[in-house]
């Protein structure tokens, strides 16, 4: 099919010419040395190295089960079975795991529309909804991974000095393993090298990264397995309660680990909410639950990944699914087997009474050292890679453009830099209470932003919508929507709302200073479909005169000399259809291109800068009166017998 196809509509053209970049060549000549027999001369510069990919297994699986399991799995499970009881233990689970599980179907169907590119949800998110909400999203994502890392960092810190620390108050007695000084600066210098770890592993490369998880993995699944195994064979014995910032005469300094007895089973069925020993607050089912649901927010520790991973439509899916299930199994039979062998007064009071209980004591220690460490360089390097996208797509100008460095292997180490150059500065922050709740609001607008991506591009009927993974709907997409939200109120409705205000904020930034991007807007998508779901539902039988609106169709030759004309049409019309028609002379198979192409974005800026309400027909004919026909045609002007049309001879 040629140019001058005359069927070929000229808008069709532009944007098919549009799309065709100049595809550079495979391979540049290579010389020939003289008399070698015409054997191309050895390359001078060696090629750049591919970057080695990741599997499902070591990109995303790993990943996402230490970023959900972190320290909730060990020092968490008994406080939310202390307090809630096992019956409401396994309703929170469940509504967690709902709420998540609804974001993950939307992730699986975004992930499998496709090719993915780097940067996970943000790459999802921006490509579905427009730059705007997608590049005020992926900065919250970024912005959340830094915390998080932070969080981690100082998590990490504070599991040290408990263990090794020397203890702050002087009327307790250091035992010989407490050898390390503690305070703010010593903090946060163990902070600082824990964070040059991270960074030294992150700047390596992922390939470096997915070793170092999967052997932490290893340790965490050891670790996990002695837990399980001293259920059973750990005989019953009283454990030593630590200290309480609650004075309360008669609070009891030990409690008792039972074994497998059907009493204890008893006593932990139903809730018993009382203080918190570690901040003298009552707890709640709303504040237990949002201290639990913080280890549920790590599924997007895979799709982070999505630039790293050989095949991501089919890694992201079956690796996050699988994490998810595994997660949900291992949280829901420790609390089955920590109801049946613990005292409640234990399960209040020591939250590291795994430790207590276990074969070998440090084992626990390990693990929580390990989970920690890694779910750190989990959020760095997804932060990192999330930076780089936003960096690629130009949606801050000059602000992030150095962040699009990469070394010969792919790895973003500038953004990497970046990333650690931020988390250094929440960890002089110092406390974990400051960071933790703005965290998971966070991650869960994020995680509200995929659903709402998911729901639009399903209501919208998009034709490039079409995912192999198809266990979704738009209910499930609302449904995390809704979850999300009340998970984001229920944590903290002030840094709820200051969040939510926040993402409006750079919304509106992106809109006003960022350039126009070419991803297509899902807001034209849903306006297109619900135009023609109304149109169709436009009945002409049903027409009555006292509805009557005038249809005008304005013919302009020359747009400078009509702009008086063309603005007092505009005031007339009383809400009426108005249409800017010209009619250019000319035959389509005797031209090289169609002239109208080149014009139209000219006639929408005279529209935006008249600020008035028209639509806009350009047409190619070989005389005036068979352009108006066309005109008539494909404006779908409907005229009336008694109307009077008056066409004035008129040429460009």
């Amino acid at each position: 099919m040629s140019e001058r196809t005359p069927l070929l509509h000229y808008r069709l053209v532009s944007s098919v010419n549009e799309s065709e970049q100049p595809s550079p060549p495979a391979t540049e000549p290579s010389e020939q040395v003289p008399g070698s027999g015409g054997s191309p001369r050895k390359q001078r510069s060696s090629p750049q190295r591919p970057p080695q990919k990741l599997s499902v297994f070591f990109g995303v699986v790993i990943p996402t089960l230490l970023s959900m399991f972190s320290v909730v799995v060990f020092l968490r499970i008994g406080f939310v079975v202390g307090h809630a009881g096992l019956y409401q233990t396994f309703l929170m689970f469940i509504v967690a795991y709902f709420i998540i599980s609804m974001t993950v179907l939307s992730v699986c169907a975004i992930s499998t529309n496709g090719a993915l590119d780097a940067g996970g949800a943000y790459y999802m998110i921006s490509r579905a909804l427009g730059p705007e909400f997608g590049g005020s999203i992926g900065l919250m994502f970024f912005l959340a991974n830094v915390c998080g890392s932070a969080l981690f960092v100082l998590g990490l810190v504070e599991a040290i000095l408990s263990t090794f620390g020397v203890p702050e108050d002087v009327t307790v007695t250091a035992t010989a393993l407490q050898v390390l000084p503690s305070g703010y600066w010593w903090s946060l210098l163990y902070a600082t090298a824990i964070a040059l770890l991270c960074l030294f592993v992150c700047l390596i490369g992922a390939h470096i990264y997915a070793k170092a998880t999967f052997i932490i993995f290893l340790v965490v699944i050891f670790v996990l397995l002695t837990v399980f195994i001293s259920f059973f064979i750990v005989k019953p014995t009283v454990v030593t309660l630590p200290g309480s910032v609650v004075n309360m005469s008669g609070f009891p300094t030990t409690a008792n680990f039972t074994g497998f007895k059907l009493e204890t089973l008893w006593g932990n069925q139903w809730g018993g909410y009382t203080l918190d020993y570690t901040t003298g607050n009552m707890m709640t089912f709303a504040s237990v639950f949002a201290v639990m649901f913080n280890g549920c927010t790590g599924i997007m520790a895979g799709s982070n990944m999505s630039g790293d991973l050989k095949n991501p439509s089919y890694s992201i899916p079956r690796g996050t699914i699988t994490a998810v299930i595994f997660t949900f199994i291992t949280y829901n039979l420790l609390s089955v087997l920590v109801a049946c062998s613990c005292d409640r007064v234990l399960l209040q009071r020591d939250y590291s009474f795994l430790g207590d209980i276990n074969v070998w004591h440090p084992f626990v220690i390990i693990g929580v050292y390990s989970s920690t460490l890694s779910a750190a360089m989990s959020n760095l390097i997804g932060a990192s890679r999330i930076l780089y996208a936003l960096a690629k797509d130009d949606l801050f100008g000059k602000v992030f453009s150095v962040a699009k460095r990469t070394s010969r292997g792919g790895n973003p180490w500038l953004s990497v830099l970046i990333s650690w150059f931020l988390v250094q500065l929440v960890l002089f922050s110092g406390k974990l209470n400051t960071i933790a709740s703005i965290v998971t609001i966070f991650f869960l607008l994020v995680y509200a932003a995929v659903d709402l991506a998911c729901l639009a591009l399903e209501w919208a009927s998009a034709p490039n919508f079409r995912p192999t993974f198809r266990y979704f709907t738009w209910h499930t997409c609302a449904l995390g929507i809704i979850g999300c939200v009340v998970m984001m109120f229920l944590i903290n409705v002030i840094y709820a709302s200051a969040s939510i205000a926040f993402m409006l904020l750079l919304l509106l930034l992106i809109h006003y200073l960022s350039p126009t991007s070419s991803w297509g807007y899902i807001s034209q998508a849903l306006i297109f479909h619900q135009v023609r779901k109304y149109l169709l539902m436009l009945d002409v039988r049903k027409d009555h005169i006292k509805f009557w609106r005038p249809q005008i169709l304005l013919m302009v030759s020359n747009p400078r000399s009509t702009v008086g004309l063309i603005t007092f049409i505009n005031d007339i019309k009383k809400s009426g259809l108005y249409v800017l028609g010209h009619v250019q002379l000319g035959d389509l198979s005797t031209l090289p291109s169609d002239p109208l192409q080149s014009q139209y974005d000219s006639w929408l800026s005279l529209v935006d800068h008249l600020n008035i309400k028209a639509f806009v027909n350009l047409t190619l004919a070989d005389s005036v009166r068979h352009g108006v026909q066309h005109l008539l045609f494909i404006s779908g002007l409907v005229l009336s017998p008694e109307l009077d049309l008056d066409l004035p001879h008129f040429v460009r």
